[in-house]
């Protein structure tokens, strides 16, 4: 039983940091990770690294939410097309494509340190 569970804890962690991967393309598959890594940190009999990974995942992934949600903020201004000729909009678009790559930036790196250390069964800090 308790073998079952580590195989299924890891096919979670897997689905996570693909879904984690994914999530560089579309924010939708940071959901699907979180929530799956979610299972894996409720879960009561989980080893210690795998849970640890787990609150990795869920770490990284609500952090890179809230980047994303403020680099959106920035995008705000381009709603209305008679502002795009006033120079504050440039700048407001420019300032939104930058906080998007550093968020976009931060799940990167994010994913490669967890996967790395997951790929060799250690926790990731």
């Amino acid at each position: 039983m308790g073998q079952d569970n580590l195989k299924q804890h890891r096919r979670y962690m897997t689905t996570s940091y693909v879904f984690m991967f994914l999530a560089l393309f579309t924010i939708i598959g940071a959901i699907f990770s979180y929530f799956l890594a979610r299972k894996v940190a409720m879960a009561e009999h989980a080893e210690v690294w795998i849970h640890a990974q787990a609150l990795w995942i869920m770490r990284s992934v609500i952090i890179f939410l809230i980047l994303a949600a403020f680099a959106a903020l920035w995008f705000i201004p381009l709603i209305f097309f008679y502002w795009d000729s006033m120079l504050w909009v440039k700048a407001c678009t420019v300032i939104g494509i930058i906080f998007s790559f550093i968020s976009w930036l931060y799940l990167l790196n994010a994913w490669l340190k967890g996967f790395s250390k997951y790929l060799k069964s250690k926790a990731a800090f």
